[in-house]
């Protein structure tokens, strides 16, 4: 039995055999039922506020006709957490070939209008430029920027220099935000996008607890950025971009496409 199953053994469902599965960037404990209808998040106490953020917007999420995991239970129990969710069926997006991804880029950039075609004054979360480098400001303070998240070229720069980089560009992009906010996932990496294998279409999205009211760009930077290293080429991204922004409907922005690509990963710690 592993480590973390022992440790969350009391908190998940008895009804069913639970596997331990890869647990992700967020550090929780992950499990899958064993006949693949649930998941489990598990969590330490110190990140019960987290989860608990998570659930809700899932639910909210789900009760939106956006297909996700959807909240089936929730426990607390000495000094832990645990969310129980359905799955959603397929295979995230950072595990088929470039030749499937490509397939279904058209597909992945529709579900991503539809989820920011959600009228975003009715979403209760928020994920906007104050929060997010508020959350950095902090991340950066306590020294616990996660080095593999930066950009390659800013490997080697400290942190509070690229924080107070950012500081200079915030109330430019604070005025856009006002004006063209939509309801962002947050996190929109492949990981997170799940496909149907054989029809190549979108069924879901994973990984809920950072959605929330921000500009367009906090989903789109993360998602064109990350797709780029599926690709073969330089060229190959580039189309792969303009494709993208066809199906989707914008005229893409490289600049503020920047600013969050470089202000997300600030964000982790």
């Amino acid at each position: 039995m592993s480590d973390a199953l022992t440790r969350f053994r009391s908190l998940l469902p008895s009804d069913g055999e639970w596997e331990p599965v890869d647990s992700g960037e967020s550090g929780a404990a992950v499990f899958r039922a064993a006949d693949g209808s649930r998941y489990a998040k598990c969590v330490a106490e110190d990140a019960t506020a987290e989860l608990a953020q998570e659930r809700d917007r899932s639910e909210w999420l789900c009760a939106r006709g956006i297909s996700g995991p959807q909240p089936l239970d929730w426990r607390e129990k000495a000094g832990a957490a645990c969310l129980v969710t359905s799955a959603v069926p397929g295979v995230p997006a950072d595990r088929v070939p470039a030749e499937s991804l490509a397939a279904a880029w058209e597909s992945i950039a529709e579900a991503v209008r539809r989820l920011h075609e959600l009228p975003s004054d009715t979403c209760p979360f928020e994920r906007g430029v104050r929060t997010m480098f508020a959350k950095a400001q902090d991340v950066v303070a306590r020294g616990a920027v996660r080095a593999e998240f930066l950009p390659e070229e800013q490997s080697d720069t400290p942190p509070p220099v690229l924080l107070a980089r950012l500081a200079a560009q915030v109330d430019r992009w604070i005025a856009l935000e006002s004006a063209e906010s939509v309801v962002c996932h947050g996190d929109l990496c492949l990981p997170n996008i799940v496909l149907d294998p054989d029809t190549r279409s979108v069924t879901g999205f994973l990984d809920l607890g950072r959605l929330g009211v921000a500009d367009p760009y906090v989903d789109l930077a993360l998602l064109l950025a990350d797709s780029r290293e599926k690709w073969p080429d330089e060229q190959g991204a580039l189309d792969s971009d303009r494709r993208f922004a066809e199906r989707y409907g914008i005229d893409l922005d490289a600049e503020r496409q920047r600013f969050y690509l470089h202000l997300d990963p600030l964000t982790w710690g």
